[in-house]
């Protein structure tokens, strides 16, 4: 098992507790179709939690593509950080519900202060541009649109976690606060990075009287 087949975004170096420790690439381990979840279980690589984490993990990597594109200092400084806590959420997604106590013990869990901290970069946002009173096509700049293509994938890993609380195995709810919020500041994000550029935009379908 790499770090890569449970964590978003993880390469093939990890560490432990004692000492630096590096992994091959490749393991062999999961030629059989199945993959270790943290702290212990295997299951199948169709299973909903390897589904949610590969949805995160497409996230993470179009928000580093964004990252790379992006003019905005704020925008480099809030995907960044934005990445680096979709880590937090991921070990929590690959974990069995049996083993969430011993994780959250050894490591970092998503918390009410992490949801309020996007909400707080929300409001910042919210109150440095204004939206228009119409649906914003994406692709102003190669920026905002790659920024739009990781909350469309954040989007679709916020309903396999959904997915995941329907059948009991997602014990910390805040994950999925989280995930809504953070999509709704990917939206805003996009936005601001086109803050000064001519929007391409539909406006909404009048329904016939």
């Amino acid at each position: 098992m790499t770090p890569s087949d449970v964590v978003p975004g993880a390469h093939a170096s990890c560490y432990n507790t004692q000492r630096r420790r590096v992994l091959k690439i490749y393991t062999k381990s999961g030629d059989e179709g199945e993959t270790g979840l943290l702290f212990g279980g295997r299951v199948s690589k169709d299973d909903p939690r390897c589904e949610v984490v590969g949805a995160m993990d497409a996230a993470v990597s179009a928000m580093g593509f964004a990252r790379a594109l992006s003019e905005s200092d704020l925008v480099k400084e809030t995907l960044l950080r934005v990445q680096r806590e979709m880590f937090v959420a991921g070990a929590e997604l690959a974990t069995a519900p049996e083993n969430y106590a011993a994780m959250s013990q050894r490591v970092a869990t998503v918390t009410p202060e992490m949801v309020a901290g996007v909400e707080a970069m929300l409001d910042t946002l919210d109150g440095r541009i204004e939206l228009p009173h119409a649906f914003i096509l994406p692709g102003t700049s190669p920026a905002s649109g790659a920024i739009d293509l990781a909350r469309s994938m954040l989007r679709t890993a916020e309903r396999r976690a959904v997915g995941l609380k329907d059948r009991d195995l997602l014990p910390n709810q805040e994950v999925l606060r989280y995930l809504n919020r953070l999509a709704d500041l990917l939206f805003m994000l996009a936005r601001y990075e086109d803050k000064d550029r001519t929007l391409d935009l539909v406006k909404p379908i009048e329904t016939k009287g």
